[in-house]
């Protein structure tokens, strides 16, 4: 199980390494876009953040308890984040501030991931 949890572990930073990346190659655009990258990895966060999730669950750590609350609040901005891309795949190019929001929100997510004890 301890192989398990650490291979999702690195699919997980793998997809926000994606997500990021995606975002960050837009810093100096003139008009922004949501690219693919951006797509696969906020898919890649949602989906292997929940199989985390469910493999903490599985197999309950007394010493370790989990903290619900976190996750939630980490689940709702990665499912913003998500629903903003898929969203805005389609169109040329966006706006600024929400290239920004969209940024500001998967460094928000991996800050509260390191940052909340």
């Amino acid at each position: 199980m301890h192989l398990a949890y650490q291979l999702l572990t690195l699919v997980h930073l793998v997809g926000f390494a994606a997500l990021l990346g995606g975002c960050l190659v837009q810093f100096r655009s003139t008009e922004p876009e949501v690219n693919l990258t951006m797509v696969v990895g906020a898919w890649t966060q949602v989906i292997s953040g929940l199989a985390l999730v469910a493999l903490i669950e599985l197999v309950p750590d007394p010493a370790n308890p989990v903290n619900h609350i976190k996750l939630g609040v980490k689940l709702a901005i990665a499912a913003v984040v998500l629903l903003l891309v898929a969203k805005n795949r389609k169109f040329a190019s966006i706006p600024r501030g929400l290239w920004a929001l969209i940024t500001c929100l998967v460094l928000a997510n991996a800050a509260i991931a390191v940052l909340w004890s």
